[in-house]
């Protein structure tokens, strides 16, 4: 008896961002196993007998190592269950959903992928800054802010990214940011290059602090601004006024 699991976006934060197929996946689910990532309101659409686990992670602080988790995924679809993976934004931007699906496929059990809305542009958004925009920016890049600490040398082609993409996301970022920005001048971004910070995207609690790649650093110390945040470079972010390093509260799509 061979269950199905479902690897599901579950948005970047607002509840109502979630796809419908993704909520129809969680009110059929037998097991939901949930990320720190994934908002708690979701589980109000669970069934009452459905069994829930959280298998969240924070910096250095895992409730599950990954192969725990793609074992017990593995075990709850031999078992016949229906199962609801949800990760926050979409399962396979920096969501190891490809992972979690290769342990599945391996193991012969069927499993399906729920796209999602991805942080890195609905945060963004939320703070009134468009990734791209006409005559000011045509491409952007997501990039992780945090590497595979196993790597002995960075997979990042910084001095290609600098300057050859116009927008650039970084996810899990916040504690590498005085690598990022570093790197980003070193390697031909300007100094002036302005840079916003979005924690908390999409949600009520958003804030958004506006910097440059020169004095970020120095204004998210002294905002003492933490992580969960995306990180945007480029002059898309001058559509949003300039606050000089302080920490504004923004939540809605407006250009301001």
């Amino acid at each position: 008896m061979t269950g199905m699991v479902y690897l599901i976006g579950a948005g970047p934060g607002d509840v109502k961002l979630i796809t419908v197929k993704g909520r129809e996946c969680i009110e059929k689910a037998d097991v939901i196993v949930y990320d720190y990532l994934a908002d708690a309101h979701l589980l109000e659409w669970a069934r009452p007998d459905a069994e829930l686990i959280y298998a969240g992670k924070q910096c250095k602080d895992h409730t599950m190592h990954q192969w725990e988790i793609n074992e017990l995924l593995v075990q709850k679809g031999k078992e016949g269950k229906i199962v609801a993976r949800l990760k926050g934004g979409d399962p396979l931007v920096f969501g190891r959903g490809g992972e979690e699906a290769m342990a599945l496929g391996e193991a012969g059990v069927p499993f399906e992928f729920v796209p999602g809305v991805t942080s890195p542009i609905a945060a963004p958004a939320y703070a009134g800054i468009p990734v791209t925009q006409r005559a000011m920016a045509t491409s952007f890049a997501v990039v992780t802010g945090h590497e595979d600490p196993t790597k002995a040398v960075s997979g990042i082609h910084w001095e290609g990214l600098a300057t050859a993409v116009d927008t650039l996301c970084f996810v899990m970022g916040v504690g590498n940011l005085p690598t990022i920005a570093e790197k980003l001048m070193a390697h031909g971004r300007p100094a002036s290059t302005p840079v916003a910070l979005v924690r908390w995207g999409t949600k009520t609690v958003q804030e958004v602090l506006v910097s440059t790649l020169e004095h970020v650093v120095e204004d998210v110390e002294k905002a003492q601004l933490k992580a969960p945040a995306i990180i945007v470079v480029g002059d898309v972010v001058n559509l949003v006024k300039n606050y000089n390093g302080s920490i504004i509260n923004l939540y809605s799509a407006k250009l301001l």
